[in-house]
């Protein structure tokens, strides 16, 4: 089962992730998880990353797997794979995610990428924040699928 990522938020410049409560033409208005402050972003002066919209390539003909998914087999995997730091050495980082997901591409999927990511889970996972998607959820997301595949095979 995937994680619910849907209005979390990551911000260049930023080093934590957002809760999307609003947008703009110029930007979003972004909650913040610590101080329940929200702060307007001028996309003019930020880059704005969508957790949901992120996947991890997989050695499997340029497939992918949702951050989702990767947070889940992360969570799952906490205490018998404790995570460990953003901080830590290369070979460490590495190790640790190989555990993690064994058949992540190595070639595209770069060490700043998986520190970003173990940082982004450490930092949703201590707010407990990293919530299984809900039924209703998951049906929406097969439905969708479901028409977007068919809208495909009319054209």
């Amino acid at each position: 089962m995937s994680m619910n990522l849907e209005k979390l938020v990551a911000v260049s410049t930023v080093s934590s992730v957002m809760s999307l409560v609003s947008t703009k033409k110029s930007g979003l208005f972004l909650e913040d998880f610590d101080t329940k402050k929200i702060r307007f972003f001028s996309s003019r002066k930020y880059n704005f990353t969508p957790l949901e919209s992120i996947s991890i390539y997989v050695e499997s003909d340029n497939e992918t797997l949702p951050l989702g998914d990767v947070f889940t087999k992360m969570k799952a995997q906490l205490e018998e794979n404790p995570l460990v730091s953003a901080k830590a050495s290369s070979d460490e980082i590495k190790a640790y995610f190989e555990k993690v997901l064994p058949i992540y591409d190595k070639e595209q999927v770069y060490l700043s990428d998986i520190k970003k990511l173990i940082k982004w889970f450490d930092y949703l996972n201590a707010r407990d924040l990293l919530q299984p998607k809900t039924e209703e959820e998951l049906a929406a997301e097969v439905a969708a699928d479901l028409e977007a595949k068919a809208d495909v095979e009319e054209a």
